[in-house]
């Protein structure tokens, strides 16, 4: 029997125009982002719907938008089964509300609080991100630790999104240092990324108190079914582990290759990606080749 695996994508898959197709084709649709432009204040979805690249890249639109996004998309298909579920980084709100850890009004809550806690703490320390490509995972980490102790900077490994594919993050001085010296061990590129600032590094410290007393005031329920977590990469179902995990995610790595190989461990045979874009896609089909199908909802 098939096992199905719901994903949500996180950060960078926004585009303008995202969800125009969705609310206008189902009241459900419909009535969630107009529940979103409620909670928020504002009318998000007229930003995601005609906004400019521009506007749509700032964290504070980009992570609702994404989330909404995916959330309605999952929302649209018929009685959804989900053997399991997984988000990377901003994502791992969207599972959450597909597995019934939360609600849909409360994790847009708290991905507004985040979204805001984490550009604040992307103004307090001028940072960034860089992907790494085909280097093996401990070299990197290992370059990472030596740069660390050469310059008292930080710089870290924050998302292994397949082999051969690992984002680090740091300060600017660290990033500009590791990424020469991941091309001298052998990198094929080592390229900064255009981000406000180092997610997933202990740069994000000040953002995580904030999250985390939001987090620590939201109701969250036993979910439906487990949900793989970035910073442990297997199956959580206890609603108090959730939340801590949840919160360590904005200073710890996404371990997105670890989550993908533990749910085809656990008998995931289908994966499906709910929300903007196809990055996840091409992620599982690298982590987990033919031994599963991959679709996409859009």
């Amino acid at each position: 029997m098939s096992s199905t695996a719901y994903v949500f994508p996180g950060q960078g898959a926004q585009f303008s125009g995202m969800g125009k197709n969705l609310y206008d084709a189902t009241p459900v649709a419909k009535s969630l982002f107009e529940s979103a432009n409620e909670i928020l204040g504002f009318r998000i979805s007229d930003i995601m719907f005609s906004g400019t690249d521009e506007e749509l890249k700032q964290t504070n639109i980009t992570q609702p938008a994404v989330f909404i996004h995916s959330v309605v998309a999952y929302h649209t298909l018929d009685n959804p089964s989900p053997a399991m579920v997984a988000g990377h980084s901003l994502g791992e709100f969207s599972a959450l509300v597909a597995n019934k850890t939360v609600s849909f009004e409360d994790a847009l809550r708290l991905v507004s609080i985040r979204a805001q806690a984490m550009q604040k703490a992307c103004e307090q320390n001028p940072s960034t991100m860089a992907a790494v490509l085909n280097l093996a995972d401990d070299v990197v980490e290992n370059i990472c630790k030596q740069v660390q102790e050469e310059t008292g900077e930080i710089v870290v490994a924050a998302n292994y999104n397949c082999p051969g594919q690992l984002v680090i993050s740091g300060t600017i001085k660290a990033i500009d240092i590791a990424c020469i010296k991941m091309k001298e061990a052998g990198a094929k590129r080592a390229l900064v990324l255009p981000v406000g600032g180092a997610f997933h590094s202990p740069l994000m410290a000040p953002a995580k108190e904030e999250l985390a007393a939001a987090i620590a005031s939201t109701h969250f329920n036993t979910p439906i079914c487990a949900v793989y977590q970035n910073v442990v990469a297997k199956a959580v179902t206890d609603p108090a582990i959730i939340k801590q995990n949840l919160i360590e995610q904005l200073t710890g790595a996404v371990k997105w290759t670890q989550c993908v190989q533990a749910m085809v461990a656990d008998g995931a045979t289908n994966f499906v990606e709910c929300g903007p874009g196809k990055v996840l896609q091409g992620l599982v089909g690298k982590i987990a080749g033919s031994t599963v199908t991959v679709s996409g909802i859009n």
